[in-house]
């Protein structure tokens, strides 16, 4: 005759399964359902409709506004650099010039 065996933690995790699935299972088919939510009419939806794009509309104006001040910002910035460069470019210009002349007058000394 076999000897009688006990649960093992296989079993015992089984019976746990499928307790816990029982439970979920009846939680769900008897906890209340959710109340149907009120319709509302063609012209209440479309009401709603046309405020959010209202609202949507000047959202983007205000967006574009931001981005055109940057944008000018950035152009002032642009052109100041640039009026800076050009300025910094006529002074390099008139040492290179300065630079030339004197070489060109040692040229002549040492012929």
């Amino acid at each position: 005759m076999p000897a009688a065996r006990g649960i093992t933690g296989e079993g015992w995790a089984a019976i746990a399964g499928a307790v816990g699935s029982a439970f979920l299972l009846a939680k769900k088919l008897l906890s209340p359902k959710g109340g149907k939510s009120d319709h509302i009419s063609r012209a209440e939806f479309y009401a709603e409709l046309m405020a959010l794009k209202d609202n949507m509309h000047s959202e983007h104006l205000v967006l574009l506004e931001k981005l055109e001040a940057t944008h000018l910002a950035l152009l002032d910035k642009l052109d100041l650099n640039h009026r800076e460069l050009l300025a910094e470019l006529q002074r390099q210009g008139a040492r290179i010039s300065t630079l030339e002349a004197g070489v060109a007058r040692l040229d002549e000394r040492t012929r």
